[in-house]
């Protein structure tokens, strides 16, 4: 008869001793025991530092919090499977460098989610402009920032691209000011028009009164003059405001018969201009 190549039997007899099955069970209660204790620690991590640091820093210090528990986890899974830690120690040496060299990006990342924590230029909550995207800051990490923008999409942006971009923060203050472009026929009175928008930002109850409303020509444009109004309002009452502003500008502008002027494009189609020009100086001078 041939000797099997695996033997079930003699395996199974290996790894089922009192020795290997202590073993199980230290293992097993190390995790049962130490995971929850991770999660408990995490959140208890979160009490104590609420409202004492910033938003993002909370996060990072409860998921350092969380690492470090998930790692003493590991290497204790490790020792108790007999790995030497010394050794462990000196094999993660070896692959931290060559990872390091493989992983520059994922570093520069990481330094520069520092320093955009130690300046601050924004936080969790606030709407910011990177380039196209608008949207909502729902995680700071080392690596990245996660926004979330009005239509719900999740746009994962780099750090170091952060560093180098231009940011644009929406909500970094309380007040903002809501800038309408509006364009007036040559013919109408403007001081008529300016009593106008200083009437509409008065009555509007979302405008503020302090400081008073911005209004001035902007330019001579090629349909009508434009005039800029900005009206102050809070923040968090921006979009409203706008929209409020809007329809009460058009409204008294209805009223008070002020034409908001459009583009005109006059095309003229007549039969001389479909000859070209050098049959028309010869045709009047055969005549």
């Amino acid at each position: 008869m041939s000797t099997p190549l695996f033997d079930l039997h003699q395996f199974w007899v290996n790894i089922v001793t009192p020795e290997k099955i202590a073993l199980y069970v230290k293992i097993l209660l190390i995790l049962f025991i130490g995971i929850p204790l991770v999660g408990f620690i995490k959140r208890l991590t979160g009490r104590l530092i609420k409202d004492k640091f910033s938003l993002q820093s909370e996060m990072l210090i409860k998921r350092f919090v969380y690492y470090i528990g998930m790692m003493i986890i590991f290497i204790s899974v490790l020792n108790e499977m007999g790995f030497k830690l010394s050794a462990l120690l000196g094999a993660a040496g070896v692959l931290g460098v060559a990872i390091g060299f493989a992983s520059q990006t994922s570093f520069s990342n990481i330094i520069s989610g520092i320093f955009l924590i130690s300046e601050k230029p924004f936080t969790v909550g606030d709407i910011i402009q990177i380039g196209d995207t608008v949207g909502y800051i729902i995680s700071i990490d080392l690596l990245s920032i996660k926004v979330r923008t009005f239509d719900y999409r999740f746009v994962r942006v780099p750090n170091e691209n952060m560093i180098k971009a231009e940011i644009v923060n929406l909500t970094r203050f309380d007040t903002r000011r809501v800038n309408i472009n509006i364009s007036v026929a040559y013919k109408v009175d403007l001081n008529k028009v300016f009593t106008i928008l200083k009437d509409v930002a008065a009555k509007e109850p979302m405008a503020m009164k302090e400081p008073e409303p911005v209004i001035f020509i902007d330019k001579f444009g090629n349909s009508g003059i434009d005039i800029m109004f900005g009206v102050w309002g809070n923040t968090e009452n921006f979009v409203e405001l706008k929209n409020a502003l809007y329809m009460k500008v058009k409204e008294r502008f209805e009223a008070e018969d002020i034409e908001i002027p459009y583009p005109h494009i006059k095309v003229a189609n007549t039969e001389d201009s479909l000859i070209p020009v050098g049959v028309q100086m010869r045709s009047k001078a055969e005549a």
